[in-house]
This record gives C-alpha cells, structure tokens and sequence, in this order.
C-alpha cells in the first residue's frame, strides 16, 4: 500500500514528525473482534496490535485509551487512573463526532478533538507499534516512542488482569 494515502492520522504524525508505515487489510465489522481481524490481516502478533476505545469518565470527561487486541479494557482501572468513579465506552454516534472518525477506524492522532490518551502499558515492551490509521481498514505502525510523545499520552495498567492460577 502506499504510504502516500493520507487520512487526518497520517497528516498529524507526518506535522509531528514521526516515521509511519501504512498497512491495510480487509476490513470487517464484527464487533468486539475488528482489531483481531486486524492484527490476523496484516500478520502481526496480536500483542503489538493496539485497538482505540473512546471512554466517558463520569460523565463528563472523555478519554482515548489503547490497549492490545487480544485483551480487555478494565474501565474501573481508567475511572480511577482520571480520578472519576465511574467509566463506561462512550457510545458510537458520540465518538465519531468527537473524533471525526468512523467506529473501525478510531485513532488517537488526529482526531477532531483533542482529549487525553492513555496507552496500556504494554506498548513499553514493544519495538514496534501498530493501531488504526485513520480510517477502517488502516493500520500505522511506528515506534512507541513516538506514539506516547506525539500525543503526550499517559502510560499506565488499563487492561483486565489476567486469573491468577
């Protein structure tokens, strides 16, 4: 694919000056399993595979939080980690006129609206990152480096942990 396409993610990484890839695959809207899709369309771990969830703390506060494909967000994690009580995923039609994006294709550059990112912090294990590009179907990868200080993200446990045996 060429890495010429530009949606308003691409144009913001580019102003930032950070070094991007594009991949694209065949998008499909299952819910709850379009980043695996994702991660199994381009090939890649679904661990380096990183999905947006817009959320609302209380209410009143959004957030954008990314986390690996393959695992669950903990939204009492991310009420508390904002000093709110309570967290739920904002709902379709809010987040797209918030981000200017379609639901499948939510990333946290370039949205309309700038609000907090919180990346989980598996991304700091990571030599390579790869999340929604802008528009479904679109996948940037680049250094996490880059991702967390292009967007002064918060890094922090947003994830549900995992039983313990």
């Amino acid at each position: 694919m060429s890495d010429t396409l530009q949606t308003p993610t691409t144009c913001f990484l580019a102003a930032h000056g950070v070094a991007f890839t594009m991949h694209d695959y065949d998008y499909v809207s299952d819910p709850g399993k379009i980043g695996m899709h994702a991660a199994a369309g381009i090939g890649i771990d679904p661990e380096k595979v990183f999905k947006t969830l817009m959320v609302e703390i209380d209410k009143k506060q959004v957030v954008c939080t990314a986390i690996p494909v393959n695992l669950k967000m903990d939204l009492k994690k991310v009420a508390a980690l904002m000093g709110g009580r309570n967290a739920r995923m904002l709902g379709a039609e809010k987040a797209e006129a918030l981000t200017g994006f379609q639901v499948g294709g939510i990333s946290p550059f370039g949205a309309r609206t700038t609000v907090p990112v919180i990346f989980d912090k598996s991304i700091l294990g990571l030599d390579k990152l790869y999340i929604n590009g802008g528009g479904r179907g679109l996948v940037v990868e680049l250094a996490p480096k880059d991702a967390i200080s292009c967007v002064q993200a918060t890094i922090a446990s947003i994830t549900v942990d995992a039983p313990h045996t």
